[in-house]
């Protein structure tokens, strides 16, 4: 490690917002006053918001007060509570004394010198694109969210960061700063919201050439909007939450939720063909994407036409989506939008164990009657999940007791086995009244019953602070990930079973006694599921923990694709999951993919190394700097 030497470099050069275009033919017919220049949630200096060492907001977390577990942060509903029953689950579940936490990460005192290269930084200052060497702006954004990244982060483990940060603000300022790394052979580096949990953005650690990061967050313009089409072009920097904020002004939504939500980007979902939480109503991101703009290093590539459908050879948007920064960058993306639902409606429904859930779940998709969101979470979630409430008073405990003793004794429903579904329905009175009797009537056939809309708000609520928990058990030597795949109907039950049979089993191999794997079906679809694994463990025997997860991560992604579950559902490939792309898509797909990429980027500046090892790509490099 050395002392920062360059501390902050055209820091104040930004470009002014520019007018939009309506010359073009496509926008001819748009309201220019529909135009939307949006104050990013994620600023240049994003650690003025955001933790450096963790997810989410600075002033957002679990911390401990008086031995008791609690939650500040005023964005969400357990703002400034107390959380005894959670306190008294994690030293049951997990062995921990909330009294003895490690210390809170220091930011480091010095960070890697940055690799040069002085022609590509003498054109890059006349370029009048914003951009830093300040060594914490480099620092926070090497990594994603995934473990590895996070741990590496905390026990400043790093040895190679980017070399330069960079903020263009339009498409014609991303084109320029592309061309300028093509011709330099200087490394570039996608990064939208830093959310990632696939390895995806993880600075590549053997790379001997510059690394420029190109931060989206300052491209965050809505372009234009035409309601009559209900479409809208918006640029791929903007983070979902000011997405929804803009198009909600206009009384429209785009409906896509990722549990990222408040943080990812639209070109972020769009580079890994993400999917939300209301995929039901609106669709995954591949429906709700009319066109793409895309620069590469050869060029600009972009469908010439906003139709609903066009049968024109293969379709280059679906080139883009998945492409994982590997080929080059969105910079713009045109999308469909719908009216703003006028009902918003939870529910919540238990089932007396997970099968039953399962084939409730099942059922509810063979007859496409999904409400906006329907999520089945397992036993272990759903504990875990009661036990984040604040302490009641002695009528709150009361009336808790008697829904207890209902649902045990008049239903006969075993607590250690039952499950739940948290619902939520969108669109017209008549049309949410008749879904949800649909759903409540299937949920009948399968010995479910309701438990209230609360129960439901709260459950899909909690999604977005439930992120906030690895970093609390971080200071306990608790490890902790989610991993998800997507798998067939009839092989869906026991792929749950089995995995977290597999967690278990492995666990017990290596003599890890605290540990917890649990599991969620998320999506539902015509021919299967998407399902999401939660496993952590405390990891105090371990030598090389994030190694020990790892491992056991890997031994657990083998049992789900022997059972017929697919790579990943919505995360992506990455760097964790690039050992199993391979088989998944064939030799031939794999000539495919590097035919592509070396078509768009043929020296290999897009070197994030996912979906495939960076060995593959070692040909193509050497050639680059022949």
């Amino acid at each position: 490690m050395m002392a920062e030497e360059e501390k902050n470099l055209n820091l104040s050069n930004s470009a002014a917002p520019r007018p939009l275009d309506v010359t073009n033919s496509d926008m001819t017919s748009l309201d220019q006053r529909l135009f939307r220049d949006v104050k990013s949630v994620l600023p240049v200096k994003r650690q003025e918001v955001l933790k450096w060492f963790g997810w989410g907001y600075k002033d957002s977390e679990f911390y401990v007060k008086d031995d008791v577990i609690c939650f500040r942060g005023d964005r969400y509903p357990l703002d400034d509570c107390s959380l005894p029953y959670f306190t008294d689950w994690v030293k049951k579940k997990l062995d921990i004394k909330p009294s003895d936490p490690q210390p809170t990460p220091t930011l480091p005192q010095t960070f890697p010198k940055p690799i040069g290269n002085s022609q590509f930084l003498e054109e890059l200052k006349t370029a009048n694109i914003l951009y830093s060497q300040e060594g914490l702006d480099r620092l926070i954004r090497c990594h994603g969210q995934a473990l590895h990244d996070i741990y590496y982060l905390r026990h400043n483990k790093f040895k190679r960061i980017p070399d330069i940060v960079t903020w263009p603000c339009n498409h014609d300022e991303v084109k320029k700063l592309v061309t300028l790394a093509h011709k330099h052979n200087v490394v570039v580096l996608p990064y939208g919201g830093g959310t990632s949990v696939s390895g995806s953005i993880t600075c590549p650690q053997d790379e001997i050439r510059m690394i420029c990061v190109l931060d989206t967050s300052q491209m965050n313009r809505m372009l234009w909007l035409s309601k009559e089409n209900l479409t809208a072009c918006f640029e791929a920097g903007i983070v979902g939450q000011d997405l929804e904020k803009v198009l909600n002004s206009e009384d429209l939504t785009l409906g896509h939720e990722p549990d990222s939500y408040e943080f990812s980007t639209l070109g972020g979902w769009v580079a890994t063909r993400a999917s939300g939480m209301k995929k039901n109503t609106y669709g995954n991101i591949e429906d709700l994407v009319v066109s793409v703009k895309f620069v590469a290093p050869s060029g600009v590539l972009e469908r010439q036409c906003n139709a609903p459908r066009i049968s024109c050879g293969p379709d280059f948007n679906h080139i883009v989506m998945g492409s994982e920064g590997t080929m080059g960058v969105v910079t713009e993306v045109v999308i469909k939008v719908r009216p703003l639902p006028p009902i918003k409606r939870y529910g919540s429904l238990l089932f007396p164990d997970f099968e039953s859930g399962v084939k409730f779940m099942r059922e509810v998709a063979r007859r496409r009657c999904q409400p906006a969101s329907v999520r089945l979470i397992d036993n272990e979630q759903f504990i875990m999940g009661q036990t984040l409430k604040p302490a009641k008073a002695w009528l709150g405990e009361f009336v808790d007791y008697c829904k207890k003793a209902y649902v045990t004794t008049v239903k006969g429903i075993d607590v250690t086995r039952l499950c739940a579904v948290t619902l939520l329905f969108e669109g017209e009175q008549k049309d949410v009244d008749r879904q949800e009797a649909v759903i409540l009537d299937i949920a009948k056939k399968f010995k479910g019953f309701s438990v209230g809309d609360k129960n439901g708000q709260r459950g899909y609520i909690l999604t977005f602070v439930i992120a906030y928990i690895r970093d609390l058990g971080l200071q306990y030597d608790v490890l902790a990930e989610s991993f998800e795949t997507s798998v067939p109907w009839d092989r869906c039950y026991t792929l749950c079973c089995n995995v977290k049979r597999r967690l278990e089993t492995e666990c017990q191999k290596r003599n890890i006694n605290y540990f917890l794997a649990s599991c969620r079906v998320t999506q539902t679809y015509d021919a299967g599921a998407c399902v999401y694994f939660y496993f952590a463990f405390r990891c105090t025997n371990c030598s090389n923990p994030v190694e020990t997860y790892e491992i056991i991560e890997a031994i657990a992604r083998n049992e789900i694709l022997s059972l017929g579950g697919s790579i990943s559902h919505h995360h992506g490939v990455g760097k964790i999951r690039s050992p199993w792309y391979g088989t998944t898509v064939t030799d031939t797909g794999i000539e495919l993919y590097k035919a592509t990429k070396h078509q768009l980027d043929p020296k290999n500046i897009f070197a994030a190394g996912n979906l495939l090892p960076e060995k593959s790509f070692n040909l193509m490099t050497a050639r680059a700097k022949l």
